[in-house]
């Protein structure tokens, strides 16, 4: 927001404080200098992000008095002019501008002025022969316009030689101020002057404004409010016998300095006491609201927009309302295309206006809207059209619902002073109850103190020897005072140290809880008063178990060959279990994520079409969604790999080779082997993702942990993807349990290898296909205990020699121990126990 030094010094008396921190006293009576100022409220909060010192723009510009005007003898669009300056004789200047003539007060650059909006310093120079002392100037030389028609003429009677900056309003500095979001008071000129009043001591010079009791002619203006949650207060009054016309100087100098655009009397009003209050105000032309509803009298709404209705705005662009669009109607006869039933659109609510019913040269009667729209409401509303105004922006951060009042009368005042008529009639809403805005707050002295720490005695200039180091904590004192100056009232302070604190009615929506005083305190404290304090002693930093398991998940997956990637939480909504975000930025991230495969499979394709060849990627990362009204959410580990991953395929005479199934599932096993992991194996067909019959699930102690499968082939279609894509989801809770349970997995254990020779046996059999290889592993492992070193599936065979609904299985068992020398006695028993034992539990023919 643009501060103007000048409109602020009007509203509150600034001088400097007399804290030994801030600017010296001695200086107090010229005024706290802007730099000064800049400063001070920097440092309480409020960024001033530049500084424009608008006297420099015409230091050194002069009122000249055309007194003859010539065309120039050797240019037909050149003109020599005498201009008197008030000095002992008149400038000789060439002026191109068309507008020029004789009898006329022009801005005059005299030579040696820099004018720094178009850096550029006058020198004695000779335009076609003919010699020129000086510019005459238009108000985009100065500063003030983007484009001028030809040089500026003034309408006042002042003498030549005066300094054109008061008469242009460029004795100011104006101050570029941000504010944090939740500091909605600050967007107005009476917000920066409390502020300035807390931090300086100075006195506020508010205007005194007297709240009128005008007439309710139900027969004129009447209110239908449709949205009372989005809308519980609405103003509307009108005023017949205006007079559209331009504003006077001083008004245009502040909007011009605000960098708002000067219109007509009436709008400049409700712009003006935007700045000022912070309150955004609308003025419609009431005959042309009657010319929309066809009716002499005005029936005023606000509603929800509704589908198949359409509004043009201010800036000429037709829109189309959505159901979130808040908006005023009117209601009548119906007719236009904007009418459903009489009840037309006329304007989008706390945002922009409408073309329709816009004030303009030919306005007489008015109705002035004053009104306090819900925040989100208005945001939503705004989004839904794409725009952001002045006065959605205030709308959006919460405006001074108490003081709705004072701004609708300053308006009227203003209207009634600058653009004459009367009021005929108002009609109001009735108004929230002040205990909306007046919340009790309870403040410890103890706490405060506790939070914010000591903070340095000031030295003693009577003492020289004093001890700057020196601390002490806050007095009570204090601490009343800076809420004093903030505007919050205080109860007396119990005995146990505690205040009652209720704040200002502007500070209702950021000062709620304690924690919010004791911050107020410490900013206008000053932080750069309170003492450093550090540790005294501080131990070795070290990683959480947790931390130590997941680099350790992390180094395996990398030394597989997979990178990790990071996705957004955020998605489409796809799913009747997703989360759906109430204000989502945009529809493609409106909802948060039930799984992680669909953004691996989204950058594997995308990688895909870069050219960059298939992503072995993975991510660690956290899903969410819902379980009846329970909201759910769980780690987890999931990652993709396929394709050809091999570079240069001359080898094979430019044939890719596609990962196998089983060699992306070895992929996956070496990180098991890596981390100490026994996972098993089971066959899954639940993952719609994932193809119905390559699928497995993973058990970990006997429990599902994620899945393992190679991609639907619909999906690797629909995304135009090799069909050799595999994936998998683990539940990374589960993993990290593992992990930390077993002390030998935290420090790998060396394991000699055996000095004797290994056994191995074959063992070779027929079973039914829906017997899983990996519960025939189970099996053989449980049944030949301690001896076996290794049991692996070497062959499988289905044909013609091969019994219906079964297949032929080879599995190699390895046994060894490291104490001796395995003989067949030891081994034949428990080999002859496995064929029992597969027989009997699996039915299973023996083929060896």
């Amino acid at each position: 927001m643009h501060i103007s030094l000048n409109w602020l010094q009007q509203l509150v008396d600034v001088r400097f404080p007399a804290a030994a921190n801030r600017p010296t006293p001695d200086r107090a009576t010229a005024g706290l200098a802007a730099e000064d100022l800049a400063h001070l409220l920097t440092m309480a909060g409020f960024e001033v992000e530049d500084l424009e010192d608008r006297r420099a723009w015409a230091d050194g510009v002069v009122v000249g008095w055309v007194t003859q005007q010539e065309k120039h003898p050797d240019a037909d669009r050149l003109s020599v002019c005498t201009v008197d300056i008030g000095a002992d004789k008149p400038l000789t200047i060439v002026c191109g501008a068309a507008n020029v003539r004789a009898q006329v007060r022009v801005p005059v650059a005299t030579i040696g002025t820099y004018l720094p909006k178009i850096d550029l310093k006058l020198k004695p120079s000779q335009l076609r022969g003919v010699p020129s002392e000086g510019m005459i100037c238009s108000l985009k030389e100065l500063g003030l316009e983007k484009e001028s028609d030809g040089i500026h003429i003034f309408e006042q009677d002042v003498a030549p030689g005066t300094d054109v900056r008061p008469l242009l309003g460029l004795e100011d500095v104006i101050l570029d101020l941000s504010s944090t979001a939740n500091r909605a008071d600050a967007l107005s000129m009476v917000g920066i002057a409390r502020e300035v009043r807390a931090l300086t001591g100075g006195t506020l010079k508010l205007p005194q404004i007297e709240i009128q009791t005008y007439p309710v002619a139900a027969t004129q203006l009447q209110l239908k409010i449709a949205a009372t949650e989005a809308c519980p207060t609405y103003t509307g009054t009108l005023i017949q016998g205006v007079k559209i016309g331009p504003s006077p100087d001083w008004l245009q100098q502040r909007l011009q300095a605000a960098g708002t655009r000067p219109i007509n009397n009436v709008v400049d009003i409700t712009n003006y006491v935007l700045l000022e209050w912070g309150q955004p105000l609308h003025a419609f032309d009431a005959n042309k609201i009657r010319q929309v509803t066809g009716q002499a009298a005005l029936t005023l709404g606000v509603r929800f927009g509704q589908a198949g209705e359409t509004l043009k705005t201010l800036d000429g662009v037709d829109r189309k309302l959505q159901a979130q669009t808040l908006i005023i109607t009117a209601t009548g006869d119906s007719r236009g295309g904007n009418s459903r039933g009489g009840d037309s659109a006329i304007a989008l609510a706390g945002v922009m206006g409408g073309e329709a019913t816009e004030v303009d040269e030919t306005t007489t009667t008015l109705m002035l809207e004053a009104a306090w729209f819900e925040p989100v409401a208005v945001r939503r509303s705004a989004r839904s059209q794409g725009l952001r105004t002045e006065a959605s922006t205030r709308y959006e951060r919460g405006v001074n619902q108490a003081e709705l009042a004072i701004a609708t009368q300053r308006a009227i005042d203003l209207i009634l002073d600058l653009a004459g008529g009367e009021v005929i009639a108002q009609a109001q809403t009735e108004a929230q109850p002040e205990r909306l805005w007046s919340n009790p707050i309870e403040l410890r002295l103890d706490r405060l103190n506790t939070i914010l720490g000591p903070v340095r005695l000031e030295p003693n200039p009577a003492s020289p020897d004093s001890d700057p180091a020196q601390t002490t904590v806050l007095q009570a004192s204090q601490v009343e005072a800076i809420l004093t100056a903030l505007g919050c009232h205080l109860s007396p302070l119990a005995k146990d140290n505690t205040w009652t604190v209720t704040a200002p009615p502007y500070r209702y929506r950021d000062l709620e809880r304690e924690i919010d005083l004791i911050e107020e305190v410490a900013r206008l404290h000053g932080y750069d008063n309170f003492c450093d304090t550090l540790p005294q002693a501080s131990g070795l930093g070290k990683l959480s178990a947790e931390q130590r398991i997941l680099r350790r998940i992390r180094e395996s997956l990398r030394s597989a060959g997979l990178t990790e990637v990071i996705h957004y939480s955020l998605g489409k909504p796809e799913h009747e279990n997703q989360i759906k975000l109430a204000n989502p930025l945009l529809a493609e991230y409106s909802a948060l994520r039930v799984d992680m495969l669909q953004g691996l499979i989204d950058a594997f394709q995308y990688n895909l079409e870069q050219g960059n060849g298939p992503l072995w990627g993975f991510e660690l990362g956290r899903i969410f969604w819902q379980d009846g009204e329970t909201l759910c959410e769980g780690d987890r580990l999931a990652g993709i790999l396929g394709g050809d991953p091999s570079h240069g395929s001359w080898q094979r005479s430019g044939k890719p080779k596609p990962t196998a199934w089983y060699e992306a599932k070895g992929v996956l096993e070496m990180v098991f082997v890596r981390l100490g992991l026994a996972i098993g194996w089971q066959a899954d067909g639940s993952n719609r993702l994932l193809h119905p019959g390559r699928t497995a699930a993973l058990m970990l102690r006997g429990r599902p942990c994620g899945l393992f499968g190679q991609l639907h082939p619909e999906v690797c279609r629909d995304r135009t993807l090799p069909p050799e894509v595999y994936a998998f989801d683990l539940d990374l809770a589960a993993l990290i349990v593992a992990l930390n349970d077993d002390d030998g997995r935290k420090v790998p254990l060396l394991k000699p290898f055996s000095a004797f020779p290994a056994a191995d046996r074959d063992l070779a059999f027929f079973v039914d296909r829906t017997v899983s290889v990996a519960d025939l592993t189970r099996l053989i492992e449980k049944t030949a205990g301690k001896l076996l070193e290794t049991v692996e599936l070497f062959d499988e065979y289905r044909g013609a020699t091969v019994p219906e609904g079964q297949r032929s299985l080879a599995f190699r068992l390895v046994y060894r121990v490291g104490d001796r020398t395995l003989t067949d006695p030891d081994i034949d028993p428990i080999q002859q126990k496995i064929r029992d034992k597969l027989v009997q539990q699996y039915k299973v023919e023996l083929r060896s």
